[in-house]
């Protein structure tokens, strides 16, 4: 082998090792907390969006006229109390993960319950 084979090769190698670096680096930095609640949970990237790994939130309705109503309902409380504790950066139910919800229809009406994990972009 020649010099030149070699020399190419090492820098070749070189190459993939900065870029996974690089990669490793850029995916490290978006999962930096950039708030005080972001600190108390791990977070990861799934489907393009920074999401807390284990941590669920949760929010009901009750006495809703109508299924679709509770629905809403409910995620809007999930939404309000994921506001006010880690920002509206995080409130969005479109791209939480782990989402589930429960819906029953009694004498009062129509109730929901949500949980889901926060994310962000």
């Amino acid at each position: 082998m020649t010099f030149t084979k070699a020399f190419t090769g090492v820098l070749a190698i070189a190459a993939l090792f900065a870029a996974a670096g690089s990669a490793e680096a850029a995916r490290k930095k978006s999962v930096q907390p950039e708030t005080i609640g972001e600190y108390m949970h791990d977070a990861r990237v799934e489907r393009g969006y920074v999401c807390y790994s284990d941590h669920f939130h949760y929010g009901s309705s009750s006495g809703q006229p109508t299924r679709k109503h509770a629905e809403a309902a409910a995620i809007s409380s999930w939404a309000s109390f994921v506001d006010l504790e880690y920002g509206s950066a995080w409130a969005s139910y479109k791209k939480a993960g782990s989402k589930k919800m429960t819906c029953s229809q009694g004498s009062g009406g129509w109730e929901c319950s949500v949980e889901a994990r926060p994310c962000r972009s």
